[in-house]
């Protein structure tokens, strides 16, 4: 059984290219634009594996999102990596302090870094 990615990004060229290149590589995708939007798919009550999140989104950042998930037992446990063009050094400990498993500055990957970094955290 596939397993699902959760793509929380509001770039949709962005958000299109990542949900090709996971689909090819054999994961369900379900995708958000905004941390909000976000929210009401993960109680939603679909099993996430992981969670590819953006930080600069409209209505609801994606640290916003991140707190509200690891505060929350239900959620608290699903790997998420970090994928956003924010690199201060404060916003990556930041994350980090929130339970962040990776964090991936776009400009410096590929997707398939990304693909690969998801495979270590969770297989296929």
């Amino acid at each position: 059984m596939a397993k699902n990615i959760f793509v929380v990004e509001d770039d949709n060229f962005l958000q299109g290219l990542e949900m090709t290149k996971l689909q090819k590589s054999g994961y369900e995708v379900i995708v958000a634009g905004d941390g909000d939007e976000a929210y009401k798919v993960i109680e939603g009550g679909k099993v996430i594996d992981l969670i590819i999140l953006d930080l600069m989104m409209p209505k609801f950042d994606g640290f916003s999102f991140l707190e509200k998930i690891k505060k929350d037992p239900k959620y608290a446990t699903i790997p998420v990596i970090v994928f956003s063009n924010l690199y201060e050094d404060a916003d990556v400990e930041k994350t980090k302090k929130l339970g962040v498993n990776d964090f991936m500055v776009k400009a410096n990957f590929t997707l398939d870094d990304l693909t690969a970094k998801i495979k270590n955290l969770i297989g296929e």
